[in-house]
């Protein structure tokens, strides 16, 4: 092994470290989203590395579906999350996530009072 492979590896290794840390601790949805999208463009550059270095085109099919996998996947969840965005009835700006039905029966508790 050469010294570029050593060095490019273990770039590519500590990325997919911290995003599979970002994977499994992510608070919210959209930051596991980011996290799996980034180890997804992780394993390609990983495979366009090897391909590249060892001068292997067998390997290139591979990486276009694993590209083809990160970029579906990507719009899919963003097509999710903006289909659940609330509209305003006012204006028709965003308003945001609908809130969960435990906020709502607190916030109308609180107007209540």
């Amino acid at each position: 092994m050469t010294l570029v492979f050593v060095i490019a590896y273990v770039l590519l290794g500590g990325g997919a470290l911290m995003a599979l840390v970002r994977l499994a601790l992510g608070p919210s949805l959209l930051d596991r989203v980011v996290a799996t999208d980034t180890l997804l463009v992780i394993i390609a550059a990983g495979l366009a590395v090897y391909a590249a270095l060892e001068r292997d085109p067998t390997v290139v099919p591979v990486l276009v579906v694993v590209s083809l996998l990160a970029f579906v996947g990507s719009v899919s969840v963003a097509r999710y999350v903006g289909g659940m965005l609330v509209r305003s009835d006012d204006d028709g700006q965003d308003v945001g996530l609908p809130l969960a039905a435990e906020e709502r029966e607190a916030r109308r508790q609180e107007e209540d009072r």
